[in-house]
């Protein structure tokens, strides 16, 4: 199959789409469209004026943001320079930011908000390859003649989109072109720059559009993971190759808010956005009168009993279809309501999903596309189907992907997606491509079905002193869909048993205490009552109860402060760094087997 350049479709369809809308964001409120003419005519004049200041075919360019139009914009303008955009997370420090600018060599910085821009003024002090910024809020004042506003820039450009050095530079474009590259997050060390390219991207959208519902231009798609990350990065990708509307989420702890008011059809998100949906609505149902309950009970098995025999395209009797309309229009409509309404899809990625937690919202008629993916693989390597896929799997390898088991469960993946490399790391790119296939680090399965099973990152396995391995992922995610549970680490590794050090969701616990007349008047206190001491006890046993005894958590500390990107714990995706964490609480992880026997 020919594949198709990124470029010239987007040019397609800002031709096609004309006046139709491309991108959507909050200002001041309200939400604001851009067309795709307006889409298309912008990025050609941020190219312009970027070519005029000197930035060159292949030269790094960064994007220090968070969502928002301009940074999708910035992004094609630098694709149709041939430059190639290089993401730095919004919540980076400046020590991580640092690094990849020297490593990445960028000269020319974006950036987005007040935070972001101090940051970039100190690296500009600080000396190194750094030599502009262009910021993309119009508020920020600057104060410094290496920095320039992006609607600056753009309007310097206006009417030079099509000049001749853009025109030769499109012309030029090509699937083999180094399309950007992404630092990973290093939860195991420091970053590597994955090099991804435009046939990675191609080829992606191709295969996506063999397995998902018929994408088109009345899709509204939410931009709510960090552009910073391949996952919504690629998916933004395909999304207005297709056509569809790109909506931003620039505040991320309003996205609820912002899935009601937009009313998208489509939402990348990981596992942890829907533990918190789904213990959010537990904690209601708990709280409300039995009937009410017993309604929710009886909707929820009616909604999963239908959705079982929808997925597999079995006869729907009609009774069940009648129960089905009545648990709709009393339950299961409002719980769809909670995330707009109008969602066909959900992709998810990242981490394990607690299997209950998908069966909830497949009942409830909202589908979760699960799969699994890395940077290194542009994103999705498999991914369930629109019809007979398997809970408790993330799906089937996408058309033209390979996927095999090597030692020690390793999962192996070959087939176009995989990467050209790590940046100036020949032998970090030796170690992981071999023999044609990219060796991915996470251990799995795949069932006589073709369906792969993630078992957890081989580098988090732990051994226990025993000898018993524990994948510490997925106790994390059976523990962490409790409505009580914000975080949770697993630690055991070379350990007589295993512990966890749990973060709670302050809210909810205090809610709680209250409720059960409990006095305290600060979170120490409110961690030291044993009571809540119990209740910890009570609901992290019910979640591993079906544990091997060895997996089990034998004692936990409840932790007042949570972990953080800034604190270094967890990466910006919300991965925990347990090396990081292990090495923060050293002396708390220490007093859990001060006194213990070997279990």
């Amino acid at each position: 199959m020919a594949y198709r350049h990124l470029l010239h479709v987007m040019a397609e369809q800002v031709e096609r789409l004309g006046d139709r809308v491309a991108l959507r964001h909050r200002l001041y409120g309200s939400w604001e469209d851009i067309s795709w003419r307006q889409f298309g005519e912008r990025v050609r004049s941020l190219a312009s004026s970027l070519i005029e200041l000197g930035v060159a075919e292949g030269e790094m360019v960064g994007i220090f943001s968070g969502n928002r139009p301009e940074w999708t914009i910035a992004d094609f303008a630098c694709l149709v320079c041939r430059a190639v955009p290089v993401p730095i997370y919004p919540t980076s420090t400046v020590k991580q930011a640092e690094y990849i600018v020297r490593d990445a060599g960028i000269r020319t910085l974006f950036v987005g908000g007040r935070e972001q821009l101090e940051k970039a003024r100190e690296l500009l002090d600080r000396g190194g390859p750094l030599a502009r910024i262009v910021v993309f809020d119009d508020s920020l004042a600057l104060d410094d003649a290496r920095a320039v506003h992006f609607s600056e820039l753009v309007a310097r450009g206006r009417g030079k989109g099509d000049g001749e050095e853009v025109r030769a530079r499109l012309a030029r474009a090509s699937l083999d072109d180094l399309l950007t590259v992404i630092y990973t997050s290093g939860t195991t060390g420091e970053p590597k720059g994955v090099m991804l390219t435009h046939a990675n991207i191609a080829f992606t959208a191709e295969a996506h559009d063999r397995r998902l519902l018929d994408p088109n231009p009345d899709d509204v798609s939410m931009c709510f993971l960090p552009l910073s990350h391949v996952f919504e990065r690629a998916w933004t990708y395909y999304a207005l190759s297709r056509g569809m509307t790109v909506c931003y989420c620039d505040e991320p702890t309003k996205i609820i808010e912002y899935l009601q008011q937009a009313r998208p059809t489509i939402m990348c998100a990981v596992p942890r956005f829907y533990e918190k949906i789904y213990a959010t609505i537990l904690q209601r149902v708990a709280t409300a009168s039995p009937l009410r309950r017993r309604l929710f009970r009886w909707a929820i098995a009616v909604g999963d009993r239908h959705g079982r025999l929808r997925k597999d395209e079995a006869p729907i009797p009609l009774g069940l279809r009648l129960r089905h309309a009545v648990a709709d229009a009393l339950v299961l409509k409002k719980l769809r309501a909670i995330v707009g309404g109008r969602i066909k899809f959900f992709p998810c990625a990242g981490a394990p999903l607690a299997q209950e937690i998908e069966e909830f919202f497949h009942a409830a008629g909202i589908f979760i596309c699960y799969g699994y993916g890395l940077t290194e693989t542009t994103a999705t390597v498999t991914c369930h189907e629109t019809r007979h896929y398997r809970f408790g799997t993330v799906g089937r390898p996408l058309p033209g992907v390979e996927v095999r088991i090597g030692a020690n469960d390793e999962i192996l993946v070959r087939g176009p997606i995989v990467m050209k490399g790590y940046y100036k790391k020949p032998e970090a790119t030796a170690e992981v491509l071999v023999d044609g296939w990219f060796r991915t680090g996470d251990a799995g399965v795949l069932d006589e079905d073709g369906l792969l099973r993630i078992t957890d990152r081989i580098k988090d396995l732990m051994k226990t002193a025993g000898g018993k391995y524990v994948a510490p992922q997925l106790i994390e995610s059976l523990i962490g869909s409790d409505l009580f549970v914000e975080q949770v680490a697993v630690i055991g590794d070379g350990r007589p048993y295993v512990t966890a050090l749990v973060v709670p969701s302050f809210p909810a616990l205090e809610e709680w205490a209250r409720g059960e007349g409990l006095a305290f008047s600060s979170r120490q206190e409110l961690l030291a009552l044993p009571e809540v001491r119990e209740l910890f006890r009570e609901r992290i046993d019910e979640h591993t109860k079906d544990l091997a005894r060895f997996e089990k958590i034998k004692t936990f500390t409840l932790l007042p402060s949570e972990f953080t990107v800034a604190g270094g714990e967890i990466t910006p995706t919300l991965k925990v760094k347990r090396r990081a964490v292990e090495a923060k609480y050293r002396d708390v992880i220490e007093a859990m087997y001060a006194h213990a026997n070997q279990w």
